[in-house]
């Protein structure tokens, strides 16, 4: 999917429906945000909205959101982490359809991260192995990328269970796909943690290719990943401490330069290994709160758990980007969704 020919027109309707399901959501989410409520120089956010926050869908939970892509049709996809994926109407946000997932032996999966293929079938990343499966419309698996032993949970590899793929992204041209490591490897200097690509060649399937390593702030992880259309990343990094709340960062980060670690054992600081370079382009806890209440302490009562990120449009230079909380299914978070435009 070519990003300027599917972003441009969804921003307008994308901005209408953030600003229709705000509305419906009562006065504190149906605040609006004029072009100064800065959070830095780079980024503002416009409104949020926490109309979905504990409601279903023929039966399934909407909520536990954890990634967001734009389909082919201007759609939003949004994916729980407990193995469901809905179909989110640009205009409203509201769902207009689901669908479930399931790995190879029909067990669910703890899907973390989503890109929508050129040819709209589904790429989703599971932390469980981890993994990233092909899926259709419908739910229906269709392939498996291969995944470097390393990469692999311990015992299998050196990764810590649910610290794997929790980012996901499709560089443009459609050729380069690239899953976020949330967590460092074992052996690795803590903090560093490993961004896998694969490539192909105009087939659907995708080979191994460079890995990257990417410095963390400390106490945070990589929790999602959005390229830009000129071939940058949006990296969100986010960690949470108990009666302060969340910490949730968002960098720009350039691949460029970075060495290639695929054949590193380990990323200890050693000389020669250049890591990716990244720029912080905001601090959410910085925003203006817009009204926003929070269910447990945080910094700003306008953070809460966020995971999902994408790139809905482009206006005036700027990118809209949505992003997503996972409420986890509990009481204490919301899902909440946030617009903003990014100057990167």
């Amino acid at each position: 999917m070519r990003p300027r020919s599917v972003l441009a027109p969804l921003a307008a309707t994308l901005t209408a429906g953030l600003a229709a399901v705000t509305c419906a959501a009562g006065p504190a989410a149906a605040q609006h945000a004029p072009a100064h409520n800065a959070c830095s120089p780079a980024v503002s956010i416009e409104r949020f909205s926490d109309a979905l926050d504990k409601t279903t869908y023929e039966g399934t939970f909407v909520g536990n959101l954890s990634a967001l892509a734009v389909d082919r049709d201007g759609a939003i996809a949004a994916l729980s982490d407990r193995s469901a994926l809905f179909t989110l109407d640009p205009k409203t946000l509201r769902p207009r359809s689901v669908v479930p997932l399931a790995d190879e032996g029909g067990a669910a999966l703890d899907s973390e991260g989503l890109v929508v293929d050129r040819d709209g079938t589904r790429l989703v990343s599971s932390e469980t192995e981890p993994s990233v499966r092909r899926y259709g419309r419908d739910g229906t698996l269709l392939a498996r990328l291969p995944v470097p032993d390393a990469l692999r949970v311990a015992p299998a590899g050196r990764a810590t269970a649910n610290q794997t793929f929790e980012a996901l992204t499709l560089l443009p041209g459609g050729r380069t796909l690239l899953a976020g490591m949330e967590g460092s490897l074992s052996g690795d200097t803590a903090g560093v943690v490993r961004l896998q690509t694969w490539q192909r060649d105009g087939h659907r399937d995708f080979r191994l290719a460079a890995q990257y390593g990417y410095r963390t702030d400390t106490g945070l992880g990589v929790v999602e990943s959005a390229a830009t259309p000129d071939g940058r990343l949006l990296v969100l990094e986010r960690g949470f401490t108990a009666g302060v709340g969340n910490t949730v960062r968002l960098y720009l980060a350039d691949l460029r330069h970075a060495t290639d670690t695929s054949r590193v054992e380990a990323l200890t600081g050693q000389d020669g290994v250049r890591l990716v370079r990244k720029t912080l382009l905001a601090d959410i806890a910085d925003c203006p709160s817009l009204g926003a209440t929070a269910k447990q302490p945080q910094p700003n009562p306008l953070l809460d758990n966020i995971e999902g990120m994408a790139v809905t449009g482009t206006a005036r230079g700027a990118l809209r980007v949505l992003l997503v909380s996972d409420d986890n299914q509990g009481a204490t978070q919301t899902t909440r969704f946030y617009s903003l435009r990014v100057r990167p």
